[in-house]
């Protein structure tokens, strides 16, 4: 398979997601013009006049994560914002470099080598996927202006499917990453009295996880595309390293006013997702969020999503029910979720 040249009357799904050119592949293509099926409709596209310029979501230093201080502002940002930067988490920066540098190596692959990692019909539990999000009705479908690329981070450890090209580098950060995953979340539940993860809760809470890759590609009118529509994470938290300036945003917890998250460097920003704001009983908070795209330069994100296991009953903790507070969700299967 060779790179295949698009022109303004082909099939952009098929050009960008079948035969594995991804968005890069337009770029590539000297695009001027945003193609239909790429641009947001205006109440998915993130507008200046809804950025709060004044405000930013807490830094925490994770230098002493046994004072009692760090616990207290690791919960209550979790309670207030549902998103926190940390710094000192201990992971080095080599090894977040290294992620950067091998995403950036791996989409600017033929689509001949890229393809090969990519699946018409696939499960939540794939170990290897190259994917794209494309929203909407079968032929209304808009693509957000990134390519991705999963690793799934199974317990039968099948990162020999992963790509060489990105292998070693997130096996390394996965190294890090769990233990600093798994301290965050003791601090969290520490604030909803369960007080320890042990072999029953590690399934719920840790039970699957899985490290992307996203490229975006730089964008010749970045106001009508996005790089990710406002969305929640469906896990109990995400861990998210951007590099450069960071495309990412987050909306308030009250009010529809958005905030930047810019990166520090070596910094990584937490986020709590869906499944930890049920176990909590709405006492943390899911974070709306979104990503904008720059028109000079490409950028790297790379998410770690830390997930239930498919068979886990997901619902609040009973230690969230002791003084009489009523459930504010039902018990659901993950799976189902």
């Amino acid at each position: 398979m060779t790179s295949s040249k698009f022109e303004p009357n082909d099939e952009i799904l098929d050009f960008v997601i079948k035969k594995a050119n991804g968005l890069k592949g337009l770029v590539d293509r000297s695009l001027e013009i945003i193609p239909n099926q790429c641009i947001q409709p205006k109440e998915h596209r993130l507008y200046k006049s809804q950025i709060h310029n004044q405000e930013s979501i807490p830094t925490i230093d994770l230098s002493d994560f046994d004072d009692l201080n760090v616990e207290k502002s690791i919960q209550e940002a979790a309670s207030k914002w549902g998103c926190f930067q940390i710094i000192n988490h201990g992971i080095p920066i080599e090894v977040l470099e290294d992620l950067k540098d091998v995403g950036h190596k791996f989409f600017e692959l033929p689509p001949e080598e890229k393809v090969k990692y990519c699946k018409d019909n696939y499960s939540a539990g794939e170990s290897v996927l190259m994917f794209w999000s494309a929203i909407g009705e079968k032929n209304e479908k808009v693509l957000e202006w990134r390519d991705s690329i999963k690793h799934g981070c199974n317990p039968q450890n099948d990162s020999n499917l992963w790509p060489p090209q990105t292998r070693n580098q997130v096996l390394e950060y996965q190294k890090w990453a769990k233990p600093l995953g798994k301290r965050l979340l003791e601090i969290l539940l520490k604030g909803l009295n369960v007080n320890v993860i042990d072999e029953s809760l590690e399934p719920l809470l840790m039970g699957t996880m899985s490290i992307n890759i996203n490229y975006y590609p730089p964008c010749p009118n970045p106001s009508i595309t996005m790089g990710a529509r406002r969305h929640c994470d469906g896990s109990c938290i995400t861990l998210l390293f951007q590099d450069g300036t960071g495309g990412l945003y987050v909306r308030e917890t009250e009010g529809d006013k958005w905030i930047h998250v810019n990166p520090i460097k070596g910094a990584l920003a937490v986020n709590i997702g869906d499944l930890l704001q049920i176990m909590s009983n709405d006492r943390y908070k899911s974070i709306e969020h979104c990503v904008v795209v720059d028109s000079s330069r490409a950028r790297i994100s790379v998410p770690l999503f830390v997930n239930a296991s498919l068979d886990s009953v997901i619902g609040p903790f009973p230690q969230m029910l002791k003084d009489g507070e009523k459930p504010v969700y039902k018990h659901i299967l993950h799976s189902d979720y």
